[in-house]
């Protein structure tokens, strides 16, 4: 049996304003975006290299719009106040030099770690990411 993680459920207040942040900011990629009702839809996004619509684009993003009070406390707190999501780029200082243009806001600057090199960001609805380029494997 293979097994895979296909998305991670992120809550957000709009799909609409979550879509545009993550294509238009971050530069994913819209996988899907399908009405399930008249209030909820089934939105996934997924970092640029993965997302060819329509095919398995791997890990992504399902952007999930918070309908009870519970939800809407935790936009930004799902993982308490730790880095939550993790972005891997095989060019750090360009994927950084853009995401400063685009008015990321990064709460460190870069830097070198054992494990290559990162930042730490906020994305729009308050969640920790890193931004990071891994060292190769010896």
């Amino acid at each position: 049996m293979t097994q895979s993680l296909s998305a991670v459920t992120l809550l957000v207040p709009d799909y609409d304003q979550a879509i545009d942040y993550y294509v238009s900011v971050l530069g994913f990629n819209l996988v899907e975006d399908t009405a399930l009702s008249l209030t909820k839809r089934w939105v996934v996004v997924s970092p640029s290299v993965n997302a060819e619509p329509g095919l398995n684009a791997g890990p992504g993003l399902m952007l999930a719009k918070a309908d009870t009070d519970a939800q809407t406390n935790a936009i930004g707190h799902q993982a308490g106040d730790r880095i939550f999501l993790f972005l891997g780029t095989d060019d750090f200082a360009t994927d950084h030099a853009r995401y400063v243009e685009a008015g990321v806001e990064f709460l460190e600057e870069p830097r070198h770690e054992a494990y290559g090199i990162v930042a730490v960001f906020r994305d729009a609805f308050g969640n920790k990411w890193d931004l990071i380029e891994r060292k190769p494997a010896l």
